[in-house]
């Protein structure tokens, strides 16, 4: 299991490549990766993404080891972003690996509806017109309900 949380972008193909290729034994690879969009205005410059160190690596330790637990998982990999990303910018990476498609395709989802409405970050979105900070949409908590 690997947590990171950083400020660089990251290369997704060297991280896919890296995480499949660490156990023979897991017969599926499921990666998801989140990228920085601007669907609500049509101008957003700047999302600032900011966390406390220490507490968020805890916390999506804490997820991560919980879908260990609950599916029959090999290895999980986690990665998110801080700092300024602007659209386009790939903001997260989840991959999940396991010996059957079915655990680990539900085990990315359970990560990724915990990194979308819980995980300890804060965005804001900066457009010409001002800053606004991201609150949570009902339908990103709706999606835990089901785990």
């Amino acid at each position: 299991m690997r947590i990171v949380v950083q400020e660089d972008a990251f290369d997704l193909g060297a991280e896919a490549n890296a995480f499949a290729a660490t156990d023979a034994t897991n017969g599926a690879i499921v990666t998801f990766t989140g990228v920085v969009r601007d669907l609500a205005t049509g101008n957003l410059d700047v999302m600032e993404i900011e966390h406390y160190p220490g507490m968020t690596e805890r916390a999506l330790t804490k997820i991560a080891e919980e879908a260990m637990a609950r599916w029959s998982l090999g290895d999980v990999l986690v990665i998110h972003r801080h700092g300024r990303l602007v659209p386009g910018d790939r903001i997260m990476m989840v991959a999940t690996a396991a010996p059957h498609r079915k655990d680990a395709f539900e085990a990315a989802e359970f990560l990724m509806d915990y990194l979308k409405s819980r995980a300890p970050f804060w965005k804001k979105e900066i457009t010409g017109a001002g800053a606004d900070w991201v609150t949570a949409k009902d339908e990103d908590e709706d999606a835990l309900t089901r785990w």
